[in-house]
């Protein structure tokens, strides 16, 4: 195997399998890149067994120069080292004695031993038949509004995951840890049926490679969901088991209405919630008409801030929750003003943009004895 290859476009495509690479896996043959060199491409391939990308550099405007054709592996973490620290245009790359392979540029030589291809997993890349589009806007809107809101406890796999559900055009994707939970209603073009839930790693470890403006397609069954856009395929598995009915859980009617400018919320939120009582961010919220006393308190410090509501309505309510749930939701929303309502002191509160009624975020209180 020998190629000549642009040192970025190298570079960039090593940088997208590399968030698949697992450098802990108890399996050494997934530290590996495999990189498959064909007359007109090449295609680099990286594993951790729950997440898989693909990617491929084409030949086009000189690029890309295949001498002898061939597939190896190469550790995925000293791939990347070595093409960063080479100072030249052009990779040449090259196969010299069984799997010890040659990478110059310029006066830099390094060599590295690499594994024969035949040990690594194979993978089937092929796309399930339900299929769909997402603008690539859409879809990180969808991460950064979800993702954050799943369970990071292994004790409920089912809650590290997002969900996708879909029924007719209705696309819901919903994240949840039983103590805070996030909706997005996106819809779709044309119709489908399907109920997946993606572990919410996997969907962050995505955003991370989410640099088009290119639509995305993605294609499901009932074990995998596949992603594909530019020369980019991404393949993660599926959590296994149903994912809880959320609809019961958010309330339809409400006895208190409470709209607020977000920045100042957040600033006040930020303040208020670096104060930790009994290993938790307890913030207390008691709102009237004319403003919202913001508190935090543990044994050493007190804080305490005053915020003017753009409005209120319903009798003063006294409330506390964890300050970074609801910091972390309204952020989330990315809105200048967010409705909180409220059905009671104990009642699970939701959170919603007044310009934006397809994203929902839902906070639990937390019971305290001021």
């Amino acid at each position: 195997m020998y190629f000549k290859v642009n040192k970025k476009e190298f570079s960039d495509a090593i940088n997208v399998v590399s968030k698949a690479v697992s450098i802990n896996s108890p399996m050494p043959v997934l530290h590996n890149i495999k990189l498959s060199v064909k007359e007109n491409y090449i295609k680099l391939t990286a594993s951790d067994g729950d997440i898989s990308i693909e990617t491929f550099i084409k030949l086009k405007d000189n690029n890309l120069e295949v001498i002898s054709e061939g597939d190896i592996l190469i550790d995925g973490k000293y791939l990347g080292d070595m093409i960063r620290k080479i100072d030249a245009e052009k990779i040449e790359f090259e196969v010299l004695d069984g799997n010890l392979c040659g990478i110059r540029g310029n006066a830099v030589n390094f060599e590295i031993n690499g594994i024969n291809a035949e040990e690594f997993p194979l993978i089937k890349f092929n796309q399930p038949d339900e299929k769909f589009i997402l603008d690539s806007e859409t879809f990180k809107e969808i991460i950064f509004q979800t993702c954050f809101a799943a369970s990071d406890k292994e004790t409920k796999p089912i809650l590290t995951g997002v969900n996708f559900n879909c029924n007719g055009n209705k696309l819901i994707c919903v994240a949840t840890d039983s103590y805070r939970l996030a909706q997005k209603e996106v819809l779709l073009e044309s119709e489908h049926n399907f109920n997946i839930t993606i572990p919410a790693k996997n969907l962050l470890d995505i955003s991370k490679v989410l640099v088009t403006e290119s639509d995305i397609e993605i294609a499901v069954d009932d074990k995998k969901a596949l992603f594909t856009f530019d020369d980019i395929l991404i393949q993660t598995r599926l959590i296994d088991g149903l994912y809880p009915e959320i609809s019961r859980l958010i309330p339809t009617s409400f006895d208190y209405e409470l709209v607020i400018d977000a920045r100042d919320m957040l600033n006040a939120l930020d303040r208020a919630s670096f104060i930790k009582n009994e290993g938790v961010y307890l913030v207390r919220m008691q709102i009237s008409e004319n403003e919202i006393m913001i508190t935090s308190k543990s044994n050493d410090i007190i804080s305490q801030e005053v915020v003017t509501p753009i409005s209120f309505e319903g009798e003063p309510l006294d409330i506390s929750f964890k300050g970074n749930y609801v910091y972390e939701a309204i952020r989330a929303l990315n809105a200048y003003e967010v409705k909180i309502c409220f059905t009671g002191k104990m009642k699970p509160f939701t959170l919603t943009s007044t310009s934006d009624d397809k994203i929902l975020q839902l906070v639990l209180p937390i019971k305290t004895y001021n």
